[in-house]
């Protein structure tokens, strides 16, 4: 269980909300070149009753729709207003990249490398600065919703630090298909919730610039059964049986284009395959060269380049080296 850092009125922004409280908090860090103000909505739903409270993101590189289609859902079913504590949703923290379906900020920096970020910096280790010292400190446990990036498409996945037993047992409890052992990034945001002692699941699937209703339903749905292990889930939501595990994924490689051409893929994300299996085609467009990808070992295909085109060293497959699946 969440350890529970809550007091009576949740301080956020310099407002006050009380509990059992509908609010939404408008979070501007700086405006446009027009001078048109540019805010990001911080929607925060607190029950009457005590608890802890679950920050839940999306957004944070502006052109990954995916995690935003997952949080819109969380407001829109009102799967965030919990039976005891508070729920934050930031559906998009990047909205500078969501107005120009762009990863970076205007500074050209990816904010989820310039955490926790500068009082004085760039425009984005500024908006890090005032996320880490305004509204973290709040929370007592995150979700933060990801995609692959480019044309590269993501089996829907948790990732951990698996040296923490107990985000472990809170991924296995989330149940993507897939989780992922996964070191923090120095400068993302992840990296800093674990310095600051707080619990972060994130969770990645599908691409950038697209929307996955499968991966935003495996989304939703892990949120949905983490809130009711948190006693947060109000009982009038019915969670489906899931027949599955998730699987531990310990450690995995990238196989990388040989040649460049056109690239044909002829496997799909999750999928196992055999060692010496083919897993896709790279051809020139004469007619003239045909090379087959061929499975490096026995695994589970993570990650699929869907890019109609490759260059020599390219990224193309993320494949699983070692699992347990318990």
């Amino acid at each position: 269980m969440v350890d529970s850092k809550e007091t009576n009125v949740l301080k956020i922004l310099g407002e006050e909300i009380q509990m059992n409280t509908s609010k939404t908090i408008n979070f501007n860090i700086a405006d446009l070149y027009t001078s048109t103000k540019v805010e990001i909505p911080i929607i925060i739903e607190r029950s009457k009753n005590p608890g802890p409270t679950v920050l839940i993101t999306g957004g944070i590189h502006g052109d990954e729709i995916n995690g935003v289609e997952v949080v819109r859902q969380i407001i829109a079913k009102k799967i965030n207003k919990p039976a005891r504590g508070t729920i934050i949703c930031i559906p998009i923290l990047n909205v500078f990249g969501f107005l120009m379906m762009d990863r970076f900020f205007p500074d050209g920096r990816d904010l989820n490398r310039v955490f926790p970020g500068t009082k004085n910096g760039s425009l984005a280790s500024r908006f890090a600065y005032q996320f880490v010292n305004e509204i973290l400190p709040v929370a007592d446990f995150c979700l933060d919703f990801h995609t692959g990036g480019g044309s590269r498409f993501n089996a829907p996945h948790i990732r951990v630090d698996g040296k923490d037993s107990s985000l472990l047992e809170l991924a296995s409890i989330f149940n993507a298909p897939f989780t992922m052992i996964s070191k923090e990034l120095s400068g993302s945001y992840r990296a800093t919730c674990a310095k600051k002692g707080i619990k972060i699941l994130l969770f990645e699937g599908g691409k950038s610039q697209n929307s996955n209703k499968d991966i935003a339903r495996e989304g939703v749905l892990g949120s949905m059964r983490v809130l009711q292990h948190l006693e947060m889930l109000d009982t009038s939501f019915t969670l489906p049986l899931i027949e599955r595990s998730t699987i531990l994924i310990k450690k995995t490689t990238w196989i990388r284009a040989k040649f460049s051409g056109l690239l044909h893929p002829k496997v799909i994300c999750g999928q196992h395959v055999l060692k010496g299996e083919s897993l896709a085609t790279i051809t020139d467009p004469y007619g003239k060269m045909r090379y087959v990808v061929k499975a490096p070992n026995d695994g589970y295909i993570i990650n699929v380049n869907e890019a109609p085109i490759t260059y020599q060293g390219d990224a193309i497959f993320h494949i699983s080296t070692m699992i347990d699946n318990g």
